[in-house]
Formats: structure tokens, C-alpha cells, sequence
């Protein structure tokens, strides 16, 4: 496979370490079409002005970072910013510590465009949309001397500061921003940095603030979420589709011991549902990724929160077979044995790439190595694709590090039923399956 080293160095590393790679996940995605389907039209949605919230559930390893991680990549592409955040015990929605702030920072650390897909977007987005106001002014205005095109660039940049000013918080926003710009047009590297320093909330108090810039407030643990919703409305104003926040590793948020610091950050779940649900927060989509007992559990989960329950619960005829993929939260399904087979497939040739030798596993190797795995006592339901794909690369790393060892050998398979071994059997395995 034609992928160049950089990309492939990160899916190796990343995949072997058991971590979601942050590019080339195009490359090894399989399965999960309707899934990405049902997200990539609420990315439509979200275009159109429209707000969305949706929770990612499955177990440990099962791929719901892998999703979150694949339609972040879908939402760039698409000309939308985003913003992502592991919960950790010192990030939280909310606390008594500064854990809801500590978590808008390191959202506004990972705030992303195309052109910047890695994080610390933010000053790029800022000069991209002044350089763009310039030369929108610029075009109309082909005369004009650069005092006069200053002039103009101030009343645009003004302008769209003052339409955030009705939503809330929206006019210390606004005046940061003015100060930013003429901070930027007087090359006046303090004030800009402060301006900077205040929008990713790195402030601690409001005389500190006041101190460089002309506002009488601060983002804090109280208000972080209004400020996101502010981020959503002004990037669509500049020319962006909208704002997409990714926050995995909620389970953290279930592993509060104290049930009213657990209730203060389900109730800012509530908050985010009902805002982006109900219309109150144009082009922000919200996707949180969990395991199902973060979700479902009664005693410590959404579930115990009963406002949440009611908004999460599936419906009444959702079931074995039929999911619906409309619904708040989406239960990741585990992947087909073909599916399974399909990235093994990737894998093996992703890995010769990078390493440079001509493969040497068959597909009946790699059937051997899944009926192995898979044949495990339990391993229907415990085994997940993070602990094959670790497994089979190392496997890899071994064959490759030890020449003249076979496959086989490397995975010690010893089947108790005849493996599939030849043509016919391995076709049977594939059937109805295009590789």
C-alpha cells in the first residue's frame, strides 16, 4: 500500500501501543459504514445551523475512540473546527477544583482546522479570517491606502463581534476579539497574547485580565460552556461549517466517588443535551464517547440521573436487530468475523509497506490466527479488536525480525478441529465478501 512513511510510522506505533492513531485512520477503517453514515449526516445538519449531541458506547478496545477519532478526520475535511478532550480525574464537565475549565483548556489546546488538523488552531484561525477581511476589502476597495483599508477591516471585524453580543457572555467576547484585531494591527505582541491567553481561559482572575485587556470577566469552571457555544456561533460566522466537540473517556465522570460532584457533571450532560437538541446552540455538535456502564448503569451511571434517563432510555422498539440510529446513543455493535478478516488484511500489507519486504501471510494464516483468538473461551464477547490488532502485530513484528520462521509458529496455533487450509474452504469463509 502506497502510504507515505510518516502515516505509516503513526498507525504502526499507535496500533501496537493499543492508542487510537490520530491520521491515516482512512486506511484501516472497516465496518461502522451505517454508524459514520448517521454521524456524517448529522455533520449536514450541524452545517445548516442545526445543533447535535450524540453518545458513542462500547466496551474498552472496541473501537469508540476509533469512531470518534474517524469522524473528527470526516468533520475537517468538511471545513468544520474541532475540539477534543479526554475526561481524566483532573478534567471533568464540572468541579469544585477547576476540572470543568482545566477541561475547556485542553479543548482550546486541540481546537483544529484542515490546515492545522494536530491542534493550536486557534491564532490560525483568528489571522486566517483577518488576512481574509483584508483582502475582501482589498477587492472592493483596489485604491484605498492601508490606513483606510485598517479602517474598514476594523468596522467588518467589529461587526461581527457585535452580532455575538445577544448571546451570553457574547459582549466581553466580543471586545477581546476587537482588542485582538488592534492589538494585531499595531504589532502589539502583548495585548494579542493576552487576548489569546484569555479566549483558551488562562486567566485565573478578573483584575489579572483587566490588567491588559478591556473586559471585567473570565472563563471559569461556571461558564466554559457558554463559551464553547460562543466559539460554535463565531466560527460559523467567519466562514466555518461549525464546531465539533469530541469528549472521550466519560467512564471517568461514573468513577466520581461522591454522588453529588458525580449529579453536577450529569447535569451538565442535561445541559449540553438540551441546548443542542432543542435549538439553543446553533452549528456546535457535541459527541461523547463511554462504556455501556457509564451509560446504562442505575446506580452510578446516566441512568441514576432520572432527566437524563428519560432523554437516553431506547426506544420501546429497539431491540435485538433492529438499532436505530437516529437515537442519542449509539451501542457499538462488535465486528464481523469478515470485517475482522478485512483489517487483518490492511494490516499485513500497511506493515510490508512500511518495513519494505514482500508479505508472507496467507489469507488461511490469517483465518488460523482468528479462529485461534477468537476460539478462546469467552472471546465472542471479551475480545476486542485493540487486543487482536495489538496481537497480530506483534506477530508481524516476530515474523519479520526472525527470518525462516513460519507464521504458524510465531502464533503456536494448535487447532483441535481441522483449520481452514485449503482454497475451497477459505473461499467458503469469504463468501459474499469482497475484499
Amino acid at each position: 500500500m502506497a502510504i507515505p512513511k510518516r502515516i505509516s510510522t503513526t498507525l504502526i506505533n499507535s496500533l501496537s501501543s493499543g492508542v487510537v492513531p490520530r491520521t491515516g485512520l482512512e486506511h484501516i477503517t472497516v465496518g461502522r459504514k451505517a454508524e459514520i453514515e448517521a454521524l456524517v449526516s448529522d455533520l449536514d445538519n450541524i452545517s445548516e445551523g442545526a445543533g447535535g449531541f450524540r453518545l458513542i458506547t462500547g466496551r474498552y478496545g472496541s473501537g469508540k475512540s476509533f469512531l470518534l477519532q474517524t469522524i473528527r478526520n470526516y468533520a475537517l475535511d468538511r471545513g468544520f473546527i474541532t475540539a477534543d478532550a479526554d475526561l481524566t480525574p483532573e478534567r471533568r464537565l464540572t468541579g469544585s477544583k477547576g476540572q470543568g475549565l482545566a477541561t475547556y483548556r485542553e479543548l482550546m489546546i486541540n481546537f483544529a482546522a484542515k490546515t492545522r488538523p494536530d491542534g493550536g488552531a486557534l491564532e490560525l484561525i483568528l489571522q486566517k479570517w483577518i488576512a481574509g477581511l483584508r483582502k475582501d476589502v482589498k477587492d472592493r476597495n483596489p485604491d484605498a491606502d492601508e490606513y483606510t483599508l485598517d479602517s474598514l477591516v476594523s468596522e467588518s471585524i467589529k461587526k461581527t463581534s457585535s452580532e455575538m453580543v445577544e448571546l451570553v457572555h457574547g459582549f466581553d467576547f466580543s471586545r477581546v476579539m476587537v482588542a485582538y484585531w488592534e492589538a494585531f494591527r499595531n504589532n502589539d505582541a502583548e495585548t494579542r497574547h493576552a487576548a489569546l491567553r484569555w479566549l483558551r481561559g488562562e486567566f485565573n482572575t478578573k483584575t489579572e485580565a483587566k490588567r491588559y485587556l478591556p473586559t471585567d470577566s473570565v472563563i471559569n469552571d461556571d461558564t466554559w460552556y457558554d463559551f464553547i457555544k460562543l466559539w460554535a456561533s463565531f466560527v460559523s460566522k467567519i466562514g466555518y461549517k461549525g464546531l465539533v466537540v469530541f469528549i472521550d473517556e466519560c467512564v471517568n465522570l461514573y468513577k466520581i466517588p461522591n454522588s453529588q460532584s458525580r449529579n453536577a457533571n450529569y447535569e451538565k450532560i442535561l445541559s449540553i443535551f438540551n441546548d443542542t437538541m432543542q435549538g439553543k446552540a446553533d452549528h456546535l455538535y457535541f459527541l461523547m464517547g463511554g462504556t455501556p456502564q457509564f451509560v446504562e448503569d442505575e446506580r452510578r451511571g446516566l441512568f441514576s440521573y432520572d432527566a437524563l434517563r428519560s432523554r437516553l432510555l431506547p426506544g420501546k422498539y429497539s431491540g435485538e436487530g433492529l438499532r436505530n440510529l437516529a437515537a442519542p446513543v449509539i451501542k457499538l455493535t462488535q465486528l464481523t468475523d469478515e470485517e475482522m478478516f478485512l483489517l487483518l488484511k490492511k494490516l499485513t500489507l500497511i506493515h510490508a509497506g512500511h518495513y519494505g519486504y514482500e508479505p508472507s501471510v496467507s489469507d488461511e494464516d490469517m483465518i488460523a490466527f482468528l479462529e485461534s483468538a477468537l476460539g478462546r473461551v469467552g472471546a465472542r464477547t471479551l475480545l476486542t479488536p485493540r487486543e487482536i490488532i495489538r496481537d497480530y502485530l506483534d506477530a508481524l513484528d516476530l515474523l519479520r525480525q526472525n527470518p525462516g520462521v513460519k507464521f504458524k509458529d510465531v502464533i503456536g496455533t494448535t487447532m483441535e478441529k481441522e483449520p481452514l487450509s485449503s482454497k475451497d474452504d477459505v473461499d467458503d469463509f469469504l463468501m459474499g465478501f469482497e475484499i
